[in-house]
């Protein structure tokens, strides 16, 4: 049976961030965790070479491997970081502020 390569379903969405990553010279907390996550969405996909090639690219720039990068990935979730906390945008959740509502009568 031949290898049949296949479209990520999350190509499109995932492009973005790999083109923002390959940029970072010195990697922040959330770039870690972002390149750690790719790295195991795309492990052993059979296709998407041009972003499992972009994120072994990244590694190797920021000095790493893939061992130590999973090792820090895991630290900094071990110490409390979740990705809607370091958001840019400063936005948690959904970004609704529900405490201005006044509360419904029951």
């Amino acid at each position: 049976m031949a290898n049949q390569q296949q479209q990520h379903p999350l190509h499109s969405r995932d492009r973005p961030v790999v083109d923002r990553l390959l940029q970072v010279r010195s990697p922040r907390e959330q770039d870690l965790v972002d390149l750690a996550r790719l790295l195991q969405r795309y492990h052993n996909f059979p296709g998407a070479e041009d972003i499992q090639g972009d994120l072994r690219k990244a590694v190797k720039k920021w000095g790493l491997d893939q061992a130590s990068l999973y090792q820090r990935s895991r630290a900094i979730w071990a110490k409390g970081f979740r990705p809607n906390l370091a958001a840019d945008d400063g936005l948690v959740g959904s970004g609704f502020d529900s405490a201005s509502e006044a509360p419904t009568p029951s």
